[in-house]
């Protein structure tokens, strides 16, 4: 059994963040089922790249679920998803506020056809504020949220993180939330709604940010690869390349620096405390890399490491994926798309001892297991579906 086994979740979800967490519930064994609009479906099923005509993007966040069609504008298929809620655990949707009210599809609408529905939904701003009503994309809340202010090199201009950190990051509040809902109706037998928005998820990851300028009302920019309050902690330039050093306190910087044979830098008074080496980070760095100059990446990460000092390389991506510690995790897993063929994709990074997650199907074709799951879940013949079909219900 996994943890979430015999959940029935409804996803509304499209693109990134609520596709992420669904797929994050589809892992763990909950029964998700992907809702999309006929004949389009998902909008990043037209994103690149591609595998024949298969989208890997959307192959990438949308394994173990199943997917059907349902045609949300049409109140035969609103009436179908109410009977459908009414068997269902979790709602999922990532709308812009306001759209599932319309559809008279809202959470208070649900909860009166469920009592114990968790309702989940995704947005870029949340449900309320001025800003409730607003579109966003990740690259929106990336500016918005802070982070590109202090993300490139120091003295440069801003810059977006190169992953979709926006989106991932608010797909992990939400399924955070979706499972401490989970586990209040254990004890309560109750549902609620979960109110997720990708601008506050960008602000709650500032962490050292927020705080220094609270404290400090010093407004951070951006400083490379550096730490902006442990030191030395950033790259050195090797003979080919850069090397990551997190010497993040005295006992490893004295490491280090006997490493290095200059054990008198942790006696000098610029850089006898963290402190005093974060306001002197520009002659240390200086200093340090006109030893890490002399030698290779590999022969330092050696070294470093005999020695237990944190380092590592700055990997390229088609490093990351070959990389012994990633293989022996299954952070690289594979998928037999009945279209694609083998598809590789990140593997779970939650790992359980008891309970662990699987990934047991690829992505769905678009409307793969539509009748499959109103059979199922709501005991329809195959005449009723094929009714469904002609008036464009499904």
């Amino acid at each position: 059994m996994k943890p979430l086994q015999d959940l029935v979740v409804l996803d509304l979800t499209r693109v990134l963040a609520g596709p992420y967490a669904g797929m994050m519930l589809a892992d763990f064994g909950a029964d998700v089922i992907k809702i999309e609009a006929p004949e389009v479906g998902d909008d990043s099923r037209a994103f690149g790249p591609f595998v024949g005509k298969e989208s890997a993007y959307f192959m990438s966040l949308n394994r173990n679920k199943r997917s059907m069609t349902l045609n949300l504008k049409n109140p035969a298929a609103r009436a179908l998803f109410r009977e459908m809620v009414k068997k269902a655990d979790i709602v999922v949707e990532n709308y812009r506020p306001g759209t599932m009210e319309k559809f008279e599809l809202g959470y208070d609408k649900l909860a009166e056809i469920n009592p114990r529905i968790i309702y989940a939904a995704c947005s870029g701003f949340g449900q309320t504020g001025p800003y409730r009503d607003k579109p966003a994309y990740d690259v929106i809340v990336q500016a918005m949220g802070g982070i590109m202010s202090i993300t490139g090199p120091a003295g440069g201009p801003p810059v977006r993180v190169g992953a979709s950190i926006g989106d991932i990051i608010a797909g992990l509040f939400t399924v955070i939330g979706i499972e401490m809902a989970l586990f209040h109706r254990e004890k309560s037998g109750k549902g609620q709604m979960i109110d997720v928005g990708m601008l506050d998820c960008q602000l709650a990851v500032l962490e050292n940010a927020i705080a220094r300028y609270l404290v400090s009302g010093t407004v951070p920019e951006p400083l490379g690869n550096r730490h902006p309050s442990i030191t030395p902690f950033e790259a050195f330039t090797a003979k080919d390349g850069s090397v990551i050093v997190g010497a993040g306190n005295e006992k490893l910087f004295e490491k280090l620096c006997s490493l290095i044979g200059k054990s008198e830098l942790s006696q000098d008074p610029r850089f006898a405390t963290n402190a005093l080496r974060t306001q002197n980070v520009a002659s240390l760095k200086e200093i340090l890399d006109s030893v890490f100059i002399k030698k290779s990446i590999d022969e330092w990460l050696e070294q470093l490491e005999a020695a237990g000092i944190p380092c590592g390389p700055i990997n390229t991506i088609d490093k990351v994926v070959v990389n012994p510690q990633i293989i022996a995790r299954d952070m690289i897993v594979n998928t037999n798309h009945p279209e694609a063929g083998n598809i590789k994709m990140a593997g779970i990074p939650i790992k359980l001892s008891a309970t662990p997650g699987s990934i047991d199907r690829a992505a769905p074709l678009l409307g793969q297991h539509t009748e499959e799951i109103l059979q199922e879940l709501l005991g329809l013949s195959i005449q009723e579906i094929g009714k469904l079909k002609e008036n464009k219900v499904i």
